[in-house]
């Protein structure tokens, strides 16, 4: 895929995904309608929206269309933002700015922030609950809901942030900081990858394990470049504070290997990344690109 097609396939999913979530959130002019408002402002009109590309990605890569899991993209951004509006709080990371604009307890205040982010997971639940274009399988639909609810709870992202919390100043092993990540970043990279698979396979297809393990690589990836991009952005690139990590005492990979070392695990982890879709043809030719576009990303 050259880079103009991948510009225009990844704006046309990013405009269909900001479309479909637009239509899921609730008006803002509907009771309470603060609420409402606040959940708006935070999911719409900013993000780079990676985790419903992958989504998108992986159904394409079992031959699914986009109409199949637009629900599955809606669904695991919204966790991701509910996430980011929680992690922003005072009592989490203390952030001022999110995606170029104020904070979401900034804009509003801590008791809407707190309730929007519940609203959106919630949301998040019933669309993969009621949405009829998702699959017709029973089964299917509830190993969705299940590869969610896992993927952002004490297992995965929730816990991930309790460790990080847990760890802001002092060290931690590379072990430990991969685990961190692996659950914090990558466990709803993981289930984004996952869930739109399962818009085109059904569980025990051979294929969902190769994506499993693409997956993994790519999530842990993904938050090492991030972790990079703290050390060397600025904050107006980034659209966040520029240096957060660091003036937190943060353990981060350049932190405790170096900048050099980083940036050679993320190569290494896109190369295995790529290698696990070695046996798909052009059929997942998005989802290499999605996965070029996260470790060459310089926000």
């Amino acid at each position: 895929m050259s880079l103009s097609e991948q510009h225009v396939r990844f704006d046309a999913l990013q405009q269909r995904i900001e479309e479909v979530l637009d239509q899921w959130l609730p008006p803002a002019d509907h009771n309470p309608g603060r609420l409402h408002e606040s959940m708006r402002y935070s999911v719409l009109g900013g993000g780079k929206r990676v985790r419903p590309l992958l989504v998108y990605a992986a159904a394409e890569a079992t031959g699914a269309r986009p109409e199949r899991v637009d629900g599955c993209a809606a669904a695991v951004e919204l966790v991701h933002v509910y996430s980011l509006i929680h992690d922003d709080l005072p009592a989490m990371d203390d952030d001022d700015l999110r995606r170029g604009k104020p904070t979401n307890h900034k804009a509003f205040d801590e008791a809407t922030a707190i309730l929007a982010g519940d609203a959106l997971q919630a949301l998040a639940f019933h669309i993969l609950a009621v949405d009829p274009q998702l699959p017709e399988s029973a089964a299917t639909r509830i190993e969705m809901i299940r590869i969610l609810a896992e993927a952002a709870g004490s297992r995965g992202m929730a816990g991930g942030q309790a460790i990080d919390l847990a760890a802001t100043g002092r060290s931690l092993t590379l072990p430990e900081l991969e685990e961190m990540h692996v659950r914090k970043t990558g466990a709803l990279i993981h289930a984004s990858v996952l869930m739109g698979a399962l818009g085109g396979a059904e569980r025990g297809d051979a294929r969902l394990q190769a994506l499993h393990r693409f997956a993994h690589d790519i999530g842990l990836a993904f938050q090492i470049q991030d972790d990079i991009l703290d050390e060397t952005g600025d904050t107006e690139q980034l659209g966040k504070q520029a240096g957060a990590d660091r003036a937190l005492n943060k353990p981060t990979y350049p932190a405790v290997i170096g900048l050099d070392a980083s940036r050679e695990e993320v190569e290494l982890l896109h190369d295995r990344a790529l290698q696990a879709l070695e046996d798909f043809g052009p059929e997942a030719d998005l989802l290499r690109a999605v996965g070029d576009w996260i470790v060459q990303r310089t926000h």
